[in-house]
């Protein structure tokens, strides 16, 4: 049993960061991609980075240059570093994993089968 455990979301004002955690369970991470993903009210879930078993990563356009996707395998956890923040990253954010590298970097939901409960970012102008 796969099982992922996020935190570090908080309200903050345009232009902040912040550093999402997530800590994982039950499998061999090292071999593992992970990413995060948000989903907004009313919006579908995006795919924000991954980051796959040899350190590659991929990012959606909108994040590019201010967030950063790291992996910690001895600790067995993902981070999210959130830097110049904008009204527009307010979501749920969620870690997933998968053992299928392949679909890495494709960053679509559908492909990662095990899920964390999600942590609030919210992010004011």
């Amino acid at each position: 049993q796969v099982q992922l455990v996020e935190s570090g979301g908080d309200s903050v004002q345009a232009g902040g960061s912040l550093r999402l955690s997530c800590a994982t369970s039950g499998a061999i991470f090292s071999s593992y991609c992970v990413g995060w993903f948000r989903q907004a009210l009313g919006k579908e879930r995006e795919g924000v980075a991954t980051i796959d078993s040899d350190g590659s990563t991929s990012y959606a356009d909108s994040v590019k240059g201010r967030f950063t996707i790291s992996r910690d395998n001895a600790k067995r956890t993902l981070y999210l570093q959130m830097n110049s923040l904008k009204p527009e990253d307010t979501a749920m954010y969620y870690c997933a994993s998968t053992s299928g590298g392949r679909w890495c970097q494709t960053r679509k939901s559908a492909y990662f089968p095990y899920w964390g409960q999600g942590t609030q970012v919210t992010v004011s102008s």
